[in-house]
């Protein structure tokens, strides 16, 4: 049973009914229908024993989410493992680093959290076709999610969306449609918003404004985190953001529990971003409002996952980093793919671009001394390294090829 109170629009703060079902702001004015829990009807059936007894998944946290789980596809995020990461620690000189590993979902990525939700409160709303704008890790994760609960799915995808992951849609079973006009406006989100109002479609992208339930998915990470370090949060937890949501997600999950006595404090949250397209960072180094976030103007980045120009959820993840006293950083491409090499050769986990932007970012707040040594820092890897191969490909033409003589494979080994 979910413990809904109401839904609270972000940016015009009108209240609504749970029982409206609504999905977007009746204003269209972009804001996000945030959920608001009755958290002493939970404090009445939620305990940590009683968490501690229940199976892992997105659902051992029921009574904070939005659906019901008999709705829910059979398909399913959650229980990642949170690895501490010793021998990559040492590298970096850090000796309480963790590593939430998202790459083990049904599809690879964190966004499996999203859309199990997503999708289940579409079947409870009696949806039959969800739509997205994304043609990353969202749209597989919807259209995977939809597939498994009979839904049809449509991605909308820029017209430069990648091959690779426009096939991982189609197998799917998706109608994915490519969409020119990039500019102020967001073509694909415009697509979006006309085929949902036309055809009676559910709109599942992955952020905020166009849908509050699919939020909901990714602060049970937070929830495990918590769990897994023996009830302790985090000093720091760094975070992958594109639009922002992700951040806005596991904010929710650590306010939950501090809200339900099941946790004292917050940890410091951190915005990470490419420098290659931050709009975020930008805004909270010029001091702005969360609504006063203008969109990337060229992004251009290895980390695909994180190019989206357009924050939609920034308004959510500033407030996150300012009311935990946490940053933004922005890191560049080259750092990036040091801290995908690193995390793979230390650690045996491979995370794409976007997925381990949070390490280059470790690795930059531990040199100038934000992070110490002994802090306990969580960095999720959110995305598979199988999801974007392209990046590395060139190193694959590096491996030398030699007849079958044992001398000539000497002489490489003498080069090493």
């Amino acid at each position: 049973m979910t413990h809904i109170k109401l839904l609270k629009c972000s940016k015009c703060e009108e209240e609504h009914s749970p029982s409206e079902g609504l999905l977007l702001c009746p204003k269209r004015d972009y804001g996000r229908l945030d959920i608001i829990y009755d958290y002493e009807k939970i404090k009445e059936v939620l305990s940590r024993s009683i968490l501690e007894e229940r199976r892992g998944g997105i659902w051992k946290y029921r009574e904070l989410l939005p659906a019901e789980e008999s709705h829910a596809p059979k398909l399913e995020g959650g229980s990642a493992p949170l690895i501490k990461a010793q021998r990559l620690g040492e590298s970096l000189n850090s000796t309480k680093l963790f590593v939430k590993d998202e790459t083990r979902g049904p599809t690879g990525s964190f966004k499996d959290r999203s859309m199990v939700v997503g999708v289940a409160k579409a079947v409870e709303l009696g949806y039959t076709c969800t739509v997205t704008a994304s043609s990353g890790n969202a749209a597989a994760a919807l259209a995977a999610h939809s597939a498994a609960a009979g839904l049809e799915c449509t991605a909308f995808v820029l017209e430069f969306a990648s091959p690779s992951k426009i096939s991982q849609l189609i197998n799917y079973g998706a109608r994915v449609v490519k969409v020119k006009g990039l500019g102020r406006e967001d073509p694909t989100v415009k697509m979006m918003l006309a085929t949902m109002d036309k055809f009676n479609w559910y709109p599942c992208p992955s952020f905020g404004p166009f849908n509050p339930y699919q939020v909901e998915g990714p602060k049970t990470m937070a929830y495990e985190m918590v769990e897994q370090l023996g009830w302790r949060v985090p000093d720091w937890v760094l975070v992958p953001s594109g639009s922002g949501c992700l951040m806005a997600g596991l904010w929710k999950g650590f306010r939950d529990f501090k809200e339900l006595g099941l946790t004292a404090s917050m940890p410091r949250l951190v915005v990470v971003q490419s420098t290659g397209n931050a709009p975020i960072v930008r805004a909270y180094v010029a001091g702005r409002a969360g609504h006063d976030i203008s969109p990337w103007e060229r992004p251009n980045t290895v980390a695909t996952g994180l190019s989206d120009p357009y924050p939609w959820d920034g308004d959510a993840a500033l407030q996150a980093v300012r009311e935990t006293d946490g940053t933004c950083v922005a890191v560049p491409d080259k750092l990036i793919l040091k801290a995908q090499r690193l995390l793979a050769s230390r650690e045996g986990i491979f995370g794409e671009p976007s997925g381990v932007a949070g390490f280059a970012a470790v690795m930059s707040l531990l040199d100038s001394g934000a992070i110490e040594k002994t802090d306990r820092v969580v960095v999720p890897v959110t995305g598979s390294g199988l999801k974007d191969t392209s990046v590395i490909e060139k190193e694959a033409r590096r491996v030398p090829t030699i007849e079958p003589i044992p001398e000539q494979f000497e002489r490489i080994l003498r080069r090493d």
